[in-house]
C-alpha cells in the first residue's frame, strides 16, 4: 500500500532543506539566548530544543519539505549520531556515570515492562470496547511496533520478518510509531526544561545527576582554552576517524553474523547499525583514558552538541502531525499503550523518589534507541548523553527478544 503523498512538497532539494533546518536551529540558539524579556518569557514555556524538534516537523506536516523521502536523517544518525557519541564520551568520568546505574537501571526495566505488557493490555482492552480496531493480523503490526519501542528501526524489522505483517497494517503501525513515539520525546524534552519543579513532584532524595553536571561545569569552567583551527580538525579528526573505522567493523562484524549466525537478529548482532553504535561508543570510552580527552578543554562537547541539535532537527522532519487522521483508532491503541508505559514509570519513580532524569532515560532509551536516548540526555546535559547511550545500546540488544514476547502475548489476547 502506498501512503505517500501525490503533492510534491514545496521544497525538494536536500541541500536546500538543509539550509533551511540550519537557519532555523540559529534563529532559535540567537533568540534563546536573547536578553529581551519578550524571548525570555516566550522559551521559559517552550524549551528551544522542543522548538529545534517541533519547528521542522511543522515544516513536513505542512508540505514546505518531505522528511520521509529526504537522505538527511540517514546522513546524520550515520555519520553526525556516532561522532557526537565519540565527542561527548572522550571526556567521560566512568566512575561517576557507575554512580548512577541503580535508579537508572530500575527505570529502564520498569519502561521495558511497560511496553511488553502495555501491549497487549491495549489490545485486550480495544478487544472488549473496539474490537474491529485490533481485530484480524492488526496484532502482527502492533509487534514491530513492539521491537521499534523496545530498541529502534533494527529491532523493527527483524521482528517485521518474524511475524511478516500485511502492507497495509504495517503501513498504519508505522505512522502510530512515528506519530505517538514522536509527541510523548516531545513531552519528555518538555519535562527536561521542568525538571526541577518534577524532581520536586517526585520528591526526589539525593543529587546524583545535579553533582556529576555541576562537577563537569566546573571542570570546563577551570580547564576551557579558546580554540584554534587545528583543535578543530583535530576534534573533526577523531570524531569522524573513528566514525569510519566504526562502519568498516560493523560491516565485516554484522556480516559475520549474517552468515554464520543468522539467528542471532533478534539480538540486533546482524545490525549495521547496532555495531557502529556501540563501537563508536567503545572507542570513544577507550580514548578517555588518553590524551584525547583534553579536546575538551578546546570545546569538544559544545561540537558535539551542534552534531546532536541537527540530528534533533532531522528526527523532527519525520513527524506528521496530520496523520493521526488516517486511522484514529489505531492511533488510540498506541496512545494507550504509551499511557500504560508512562504510568508505570510515574509511579515506580514516585515510589523510589527518583529525579526525572532516571524517568526520560527509562522511556527513552528504550522507546527510539539511541538517537532519542541521546537527544534526552543532552537536553538535560551533554556530560549525561553517556548515561542514555550505554541504556539504549542494551535495548537494542534486547528488543527483538522482548518485542517477540509483546507479540505473542497480543496474539494470545487479540479478537
Amino acid at each position: 500500500m502506498d501512503n505517500t503523498s501525490s503533492v510534491l512538497p514545496l521544497i525538494t532539494n536536500d541541500a536546500t532543506v538543509f539550509g533551511l533546518i540550519m537557519v532555523v536551529l540559529a534563529i532559535i540558539f540567537y533568540t534563546s539566548n536573547s536578553k529581551l524579556s519578550g524571548f525570555r518569557k516566550f522559551y521559559a514555556v517552550l524549551p528551544p530544543l522542543l522548538l529545534c524538534y517541533f519547528v521542522p516537523g511543522l515544516f513536513n506536516s505542512f508540505g514546505v519539505i518531505d522528511g520521509t523521502d529526504s537522505d538527511l536523517y540517514q546522513m546524520s544518525s550515520n555519520y553526525l549520531l556516532p561522532a557526537c557519541l565519540v565527542l561527548f564520551t572522550i571526556n567521560m568520568n566512568f566512575r561517576e556515570v557507575w554512580k548512577l546505574r541503580k535508579k537508572a537501571g530500575l527505570l529502564f526495566i520498569t519502561g521495558l515492562l511497560g511496553i511488553v505488557l502495555g501491549g497487549p493490555f491495549s489490545v485486550w482492552l480495544f478487544s472488549l470496547f473496539a474490537p474491529d480496531v485490533v481485530a484480524g493480523e492488526t496484532w502482527r503490526g502492533l509487534a514491530t511496533l513492539a521491537g521499534s519501542w523496545i530498541g529502534g528501526g533494527a529491532n523493527q524489522a527483524a521482528l517485521y520478518r518474524i511475524f511478516e505483517p500485511p502492507p497495509e497494517i504495517f503501513s498504519a503501525t508505522v505512522a502510530v510509531d512515528v506519530f505517538v513515539a514522536y509527541g510523548w520525546m516531545a513531552v519528555i524534552l518538555y519535562g527536561a526544561g521542568k525538571q526541577a519543579q518534577l524532581d520536586r513532584y517526585f520528591s526526589a532524595e539525593g543529587d546524583e545527576v545535579s553533582r556529576l553536571t555541576q562537577r563537569m561545569e566546573t571542570q570546563r569552567g577551570q580547564e576551557t582554552k579558546a580554540a584554534e583551527a587545528k583543535d578543530y580538525f583535530v576534534m573533526l579528526g577523531v570524531a569522524f576517524g573513528v566514525t569510519g573505522v566504526a562502519h568498516f567493523l560493523s560491516g565485516i562484524i554484522a556480516g559475520y553474523f549474517r552468515e554464520n549466525a543468522p539467528h542471532l537478529d533478534k539480538f540486533s548482532l546482524t545490525s549495521d547499525f547496532f555495531w557502529v553504535v556501540l563501537l563508536a561508543t567503545t572507542l570513544g570510552v577507550a580514548l578517555s583514558f588518553t590524551k584525547v580527552r583534553q579536546l575538551e578543554q578546546a570545546g569538544a562537547s559544545r561540537v558535539a552538541t551542534v552534531f546532536l541539535y541537527v540530528l534533533i532537527a532531522t528526527i523532527g522532519m519525520q513527524m506528521d502531525i496530520f496523520a493521526i487522521m488516517d486511522n484514529p483508532g489505531l492511533f488510540l491503541v498506541g496512545l494507550t499503550w504509551l499511557l500504560f508505559h508512562a504510568t508505570l514509570l510515574f509511579a515506580v519513580a514516585k515510589l523510589i523518589k527518583a529525579q526525572f532524569f532516571f524517568l526520560a532515560m527509562g522511556s527513552m532509551s528504550n522507546i527510539g534507541g539511541v538517537a532519542s536516548a541521546s537527544v534526552t540526555a543532552g537536553a538535560f546535559h551533554p556530560a549525561l548523553v553517556p548515561v542514555g547511550v550505554f541504556m539504549a545500546v542494551f535495548s537494542y540488544a534486547i528488543g527483538t527478544y522482548a518485542g517477540y514476547l509483546c507479540g505473542i502475548l497480543m496474539q494470545w489476547v487479540a479478537p
